[in-house]
C-alpha cells in the first residue's frame, strides 16, 4: 500500500522538456498509510457498532469524516 501512496503523492514537473519526479518524504507516506489504515479500522468499528448495538455512532462517524478530510487535504496540498 505504501508504494501506491508514494506514487500518488509524487510530483511530476517539466523542466526544460525533461520530466522530473519529486518523491514525497517518508514521514508523509507513513502518515497517510496510517490514516488509511485507521480509516479502515474506524469503518469496521462503525459496522460492528451498527450490527451489535443496532444504531449509528455519531462519534465514530465524526472521526471517519475528519480522517477523510485529512487524507484529501494531503493529496490536494501535495499535488498543488
Amino acid at each position: 500500500m505504501r508504494r501506491l501512496i508514494r506514487k500518488a503523492l509524487t510530483k511530476r514537473r517539466m523542466i526544460r522538456a525533461v520530466e522530473v519526479e519529486e518523491p514525497p518524504s517518508e514521514a508523509l507516506v507513513y502518515g497517510v498509510t496510517f490514516a488509511v489504515a485507521a480509516l479502515g479500522a474506524l469503518t469496521a468499528l462503525q459496522i460492528a457498532h451498527m450490527i451489535f448495538l443496532g444504531r449509528w455512532s455519531s462519534e465514530v462517524f465524526a472521526a471517519i469524516t475528519a480522517l477523510i478530510g485529512t487524507i484529501i487535504g494531503v493529496f490536494f496540498g501535495k499535488k498543488g
